[in-house]
């Protein structure tokens, strides 16, 4: 009887140690099906009318990010330029709880993420999709103005804090250079993303500001494009790829294919470890601190080349000094690519030498190289490539650098930094083509040919 009680027992047992391992073993499934966020980019536009409206609206998006550096001193941590880019991509996020859709620019230049708000009850005035409609999601909160995380902010100037009221939420303020603004309240809400598996992923209390009031062209005018937002992507604490990234190994990775070809290829930003990212294949380059902002993604440059041939560029010119200008950005928002004026007139020369195209008769405005391409199907122009810190060579196919900016007509699309407290910026056209990795963990950015023809 002993006997056949310890074989009941010893069996139970197995029966039980199975099921755990098997369930154990299905929960791992389930986790690693989770194992990164894909979000389709969106973009809305190829250009503004002209090229030249293109150019006006980077200069506009780079005089707002290089004031952050201006007001470094002054503690203000926050400063987006995306809503004046002017070759933004959007990103379709799904807020609150139900989810309500939102169509946000992605910006690697700033942290916050923040959409138009609405305190509407009976809002059927508005428009579907133009607001976030706090009032209709169970899951909206904002901070309370003593929250610690009130401080990630930049918070009004008058109105003291009243601690002693149970709702007093945290109000913020977030000015960009050209005089916009956008005031609302630091909040938490639940956001559904798409994950690896297909399944639809809550995460909750994700921080944004829900903006009550906003003013000014950046944000309203005709550059913002209908956006109700921005999803931030920099590397402060508040952005959406330090707040998401954090769960699925701090890394995000995106591709811009060229939104000029018809039918538009799908561009895509994904959140965490992907497959798609092929690490072996990958070339990599550390991310540069800038001591007097969190926000931005600097790499090294050392060197220029043209055809192979190194430039006469010092080195200085591309080195951040100790009041944290110069150095170079990768920046999502901007179009074109603005390099230090010595390295720009270099690269210009270089390319008028060897170019053997006849000039443009009449020349696109803001650009300094057009050539006529009329009878060429297909014109050569002269090979590019960056030498990065880290042993790296970032090389270009002549279409990220030339581009058409009138029937028969071609310009360099490289821009001169004239800003004596700015920075150089590698802009999206520059990136089409390429996935680009941002690999917190490692602090580095890796950049690949391959794997961003696959969506």
């Amino acid at each position: 009887m002993a006997t056949k009680r310890a074989t009941i027992f010893f069996s139970l047992l197995f029966f039980l140690l199975s099921a755990a391992t098997a369930a154990t073993a299905a929960t791992s499934r389930r986790t690693q099906k989770v194992e990164y966020l894909k979000l389709p980019l969106l973009h809305k536009d190829t250009f503004p009318p002209t090229p030249s409206q293109s150019l006006s609206s980077d200069i506009r998006r780079l005089n707002t990010l290089y004031s952050s550096l201006r007001h470094r001193r002054a503690k203000l941590p926050l400063t987006s330029g995306a809503s004046t880019g002017s070759g933004q991509y959007f990103v379709d996020l799904r807020l609150g709880t139900p989810p309500q859709r939102l169509l946000l620019v992605a910006d690697t230049g700033s942290d916050l993420v923040w959409v138009t708000c609405s305190a509407c009850r009976n809002c059927t005035r508005r428009l579907p999709n133009s607001a976030f409609l706090a009032r209709h999601s169970s899951t909206y909160l904002p901070y309370h103005c003593y929250d610690k995380q009130c401080r990630l902010v930049p918070n009004p100037r008058s109105g003291a804090c009243n601690h002693t009221r149970q709702h007093s939420p945290c109000r913020y303020e977030y000015s960009y250079s050209d005089g916009s603004e956008t005031k609302g309240f630091f909040s938490t809400e639940t956001t559904t993303l798409n994950a690896s598996s297909g399944i639809a992923v809550k995460f909750k209390r994700l921080a944004f500001g829900c903006s009550f009031e906003a003013s000014g062209p950046s944000i309203t005018g005709p550059s913002f494009n209908g956006a109700q937002g921005v999803m931030g992507l920099g590397r402060g604490s508040i952005s959406l790829a330090s707040q998401l990234g954090r769960r699925f190994g701090n890394k995000f990775a995106y591709c811009l294919m060229d939104y000029t070809l018809s039918p538009t290829p799908t561009s895509y930003l994904l959140i965490g470890r992907s497959n798609t990212v092929n690490g072996s294949k990958m070339s990599y380059t550390p991310m540069i601190n800038n001591p007097f902002t969190s926000t931005f993604y600097y790499i090294g440059i050392e060197s220029v080349y043209i055809e192979d041939v190194i430039l006469p560029i010092r080195p200085s010119v591309w080195a951040i000094d100790e009041l944290g200008n110069g150095g170079t950005v990768i920046d999502s928002g901007t179009t074109l690519t603005f390099l230090a004026e010595p390295a720009y007139r270099r690269i210009v020369q270089a390319f008028k030498r060897l170019v053997k195209l006849p000039k443009a008769d009449a020349p696109t405005i803001g650009f300094d190289l057009c050539v006529n391409v009329s009878g060429v199907p297909r014109p050569s122009f002269p090979k590019m490539s960056f030498k990065l810190s880290g042993d790296s060579v970032f090389s270009l196919p002549p279409g990220n650098y030339f581009i058409d900016t009138a029937e028969d007509v071609k310009c360099l699309a490289l821009q001169p930094l004239t800003a004596p407290s700015g920075f150089s910026v590698i802009g999206n056209l520059m990136q089409q083509g390429f996935v680009f990795e941002f690999d917190r963990d490692r602090s580095r950015i890796g950049f690949s040919r391959h794997g961003c023809s696959k969506p």
